[in-house]
């Protein structure tokens, strides 16, 4: 169901103390600028100068995603410092997008929104803390999340649709998963957040986002506005 009645979404809301985002997307564009396409020929690129074979990523590379990149690297060279040497290169690769990323309309503002009707706010993300960190600091928002920044774990076999993030922001957060609502939008934070059993409000700017995600699968929104606005029907109706 795409743009939801607001109530709908209140309801959401009304029965959650902690929410949990995703970062590439529901807060920002990461690679608006430093593009993906470009991090993973510069993955690509690492793997054959340390003796890896680029051809087995060429397809990831084709699809421009850096993350597929790293899981097929982990596939084939399992228990190599490969996989934790192009791990570390990737990370450095996502603190340097973040310099030219492009916040999502309305997620500054929901994000305050929600830090100032009482929830407890975390990241759960299959991109590196540090790279989320260094974003959150330049938006003046590192303080709405601290210190609950749960991201890319060395081993690429813990990343989303596993749902290994979400249970560390559940941990660190004192968080039941009735008591949480996750926001992401792709299909792999809704499986993950589906395996715990979490609601979910999936994001989707366009029908290609929309078809990716499985929005006829559930809850989906368009504009972050309108969970801006859900929220503060639900502050109004605590106080």
């Amino acid at each position: 169901m795409t743009n939801p009645h607001p109530r709908a979404l209140s309801a959401l809301f009304a029965s959650a103390k902690c929410v949990l985002f995703d970062f590439d997307g529901p807060v920002c564009d990461l690679f608006s600028g430093h593009t993906a396409k470009r991090v993973a020929q510069a993955l690509a690129g690492e793997l054959g100068l340390r003796g890896g074979d680029p051809a087995h990523v060429s397809d990831a590379v084709g699809d421009r995603d850096p993350l597929a990149v790293l899981r097929v690297v982990a596939g084939r060279y399992a228990n190599s410092e490969l996989v934790g040497h192009l791990e570390r290169r990737l990370t450095a690769e996502e603190v340097e997008a973040t310099k030219s990323a492009e916040a999502t309309p309305g997620a500054d503002l929901l994000i305050r929104t929600l830090r100032d009707g009482g929830f407890v706010l975390a990241v759960t993300t299959n991109n590196s803390a540090t790279a989320v960190n260094h974003y959150l600091e330049g938006r003046g928002t590192a303080d709405c999340f601290k210190p609950h920044v749960h991201g890319r774990m060395p081993d690429p076999a813990l990343l989303k649709p596993d749902p290994h993030c979400l249970g560390r922001a559940l941990e660190s957060t004192g968080s039941a998963a009735a008591d949480a609502l996750m926001i992401g939008d792709s299909w792999a934070d809704r499986e993950a957040a589906r395996r715990l059993g979490i609601p979910f409000i999936g994001y989707a700017k366009n029908h290609r986002k929309r078809e990716a995600l499985g929005a006829e699968d559930g809850v989906t929104v368009g504009r972050l506005e309108l969970l801006v606005e859900a929220v503060k029907d639900v502050r109004g109706q605590r106080r």
